[in-house]
């Protein structure tokens, strides 16, 4: 009881535990190194995502209950923007078309890592899809203009920087 007090009641601690899924998830994301390959970073941040949903499932699933506001939406979002701004570096060295919009090839590349985050911590998928994870992002990458074989090898490349713990030993 006195944890629910202590938030002033059930709202109040389902809004703290989201905000500090995304506090994570932002640390997670800001943990990895950027390179001269934005794909591959796209790549890599799609591996920091899915490490994190691993890591922490139950503490994931909360993350994405809209039902409870957050104390900081701003953070939030800034989970996003950094996929906005590899896609940025995509588009402006040639990687992707003159044509892409940043923030929905973004949005697209986070929607492949939460469908694979969502379907394997809670079970339906086993631990080994997560290996589709590269050629669903390479086939979203050249669609959006790079080159198919040098594409495939950056998202191995950041793919690869996974860090996904076994099933048996993850924790909520």
């Amino acid at each position: 009881m006195a944890v629910y007090t202590y938030f002033g009641g059930m709202d109040g601690l389902w809004t703290a535990l989201r905000q500090e899924g995304f506090v994570r998830l932002t640390a997670k994301l800001a943990a990895v190194r950027m390179s001269a390959d934005p794909v591959r970073d796209l790549a890599a941040l799609g591996a920091a995502y899915l490490s994190n949903a691993l890591e922490s499932p139950d503490l994931y699933r909360v993350m994405f209950d809209a039902g409870f506001d957050l104390e900081d939406a701003g953070s939030a979002d800034e989970t996003l923007h950094c996929l906005v701004r590899a896609v940025e570096r995509g588009k402006a060295g040639g990687r992707f078309g003159s044509g892409v919009d940043p923030l929905g090839l973004a949005t697209q590349s986070w929607i492949i890592g939460h469908g694979l985050a969502s379907l394997v911590s809670t079970g339906p998928l086993p631990h080994q899809a997560l290996a589709h994870g590269v050629p669903m992002l390479t086939a979203l990458f050249t669609g959006a203009g790079d080159e198919p074989d040098r594409c495939r090898r950056s998202v191995e490349r950041g793919w690869g920087r996974m860090a996904v713990p076994p099933p048996e030993s993850r924790r909520s």
